[in-house]
């Protein structure tokens, strides 16, 4: 695709990396196909061809974003089915970002558009807050329907009791075996923490049972992904810095093989640090290493370990649910596969999975329609495997997939937690 930057506006990294990602661009349109929001909508401002244009608009004419350009790049999940598809290898993970940001930094929102968002960019990030707002919805949620549609569907992804997390107050977590072959972080997560520790729980068992020792750093809360998909700059910024520096400190001062992430929409902000802080003299040695270290549950299960897997008398039909975060943002797909299969159960993957299932972060609170449709098509698709269960690897599919069907979902790592020596998780223990 031709673009007519001058050298000023090319001055600017951003500007000069949006560039080279938009002359990749060969208009062929492959990427309307695998695109959520194009297949639902049918307009071509509502795929990533369309929208490459809006931001190539702004950008090159210096254009404030409007309302109808807002409502465009609003409506996508940044699933990055396009980027799997693309052909030319156009980073719209990159391009979209920028978009964000500008849309934020020259749009004034309406009021209460604006205040709602803000909201979830202070609470959602913050365990503490949104774990006191979850036990204070308990009350509201007998009289939601008092409430307005938008905001009883809302509630509908609140959890419906607030879970005892064991691991808040302690820092270590050593090899159950007698010898230690790694050392590792765990981002615990911020919603995660909340609405489903046994998660983290899991993670710690199944490396501490490895001989893997595990380190929780109490001074990391959200790997700022929340806010980065917001386009909330500097509160993306500020955590970003923060993950970085603390991490960046124990990796030198007491070693890490590697930044486990059990959540692989923040994985796959973890994995970007490096491009984010590549022009910052000073963060961007600390940020490459960071990315360098960060990997996805499974993919370090599959890539560093030989599990010890137990017997299982009965087998399961597991539905793989192969989260868009994960297959497209880190390129993970086979190796959470791989290690279910090893535990003897009949695994399947979900009729067109390479398509969201609407959760995206806090795509399904801000556009609801959208995200129903999805969902609704989600499920569709799994009753047509009949599982007797479904795995997945992000806390944001398991809360959207569960709001639409009884079929239990559970996460990938606590299945593997069972099927080599740890609890039954507690969702499926009738089945």
């Amino acid at each position: 695709m031709q673009t007519s930057f001058d050298n000023k506006q090319l001055d600017d990294h951003e500007n000069k990396s949006s560039e080279k990602i938009i002359r990749k661009c060969v208009h062929c349109g492959m990427c309307n196909a695998t695109c959520p929001t194009y297949n639902i909508l049918g307009d071509e401002l509502d795929g990533p061809r369309g929208r490459i244009y809006l931001i190539k608009d702004m950008l090159e004419n210096n254009k404030p974003a409007n309302e109808k350009v807002v409502k465009h790049i609003d409506r996508c999940l940044s699933c990055y089915a396009c980027m799997t598809t693309c052909p030319s290898g156009v980073n719209y993970m990159h391009l979209i970002d920028h978009g964000r940001n500008h849309v934020e930094r020259t749009y004034k929102r309406p009021f209460f558009q604006r205040t709602f968002r803000n909201m979830l960019s202070i609470l959602l990030p913050n365990p503490k807050l949104f774990k006191i707002f979850s036990f204070f919805i308990k009350f509201v949620i007998p009289f939601k329907f008092l409430l307005p549609k938008f905001f009883k569907n809302s509630l509908a992804l609140m959890p419906k009791k607030i879970h005892k997390n064991n691991i808040e107050d302690k820092k270590i977590f050593k090899s159950s075996t007698d010898k230690t072959v790694s050392r590792v972080a765990l981002l615990t997560g911020c919603v995660q923490r909340v609405l489903s520790p046994e998660i983290n729980e899991a993670t710690i068992k199944i490396l501490n049972r490895h001989s893997v020792e595990v380190v929780v750093l109490e001074e990391i809360d959200c790997c700022g992904s929340l806010n980065h998909h917001l386009g909330k700059e500097a509160k993306a910024h500020k955590s970003f810095v923060n993950n970085i520096n603390y991490w960046y400190d124990e990796y030198l001062n007491y070693g890490l093989d590697a930044i486990i992430s059990n959540t692989s929409g923040c994985g796959t902000t973890l994995k970007d640090y490096g491009f984010i802080f590549r022009n910052d003299s000073e963060m961007k040695k600390k940020a490459k290493k960071i990315s360098e270290l960060s990997m996805d549950v499974t993919e370090f299960l599959f890539n560093n370990l030989k599990l010890n897997y137990v017997k299982n008398e009965k087998k399961y039909k597991i539905a793989y649910h192969s989260a868009c975060s994960m297959q497209h943002g880190q390129k993970v797909h086979n190796q959470p596969i791989e290690l279910l299969k090893k535990t003897g159960n009949i695994i399947v993957e979900i009729p067109e999975g390479h398509l969201c299932c609407g959760s995206a972060g806090t795509y399904n609170i801000i556009h609801q329609d959208i995200a129903k449709k999805l969902l609704n098509e989600k499920v569709s698709n799994i009753k047509k495997v009949s599982p007797d269960f479904i795995s997945t690897g992000n806390i944001g599919c398991i809360t959207q997939i569960s709001s639409g069907t009884n079929i239990p979902i559970v996460h990938t790592v606590e299945i593997i937690n069972w099927l080599t020596g740890g609890e039954k998780p507690p969702n499926i223990e009738s089945l």
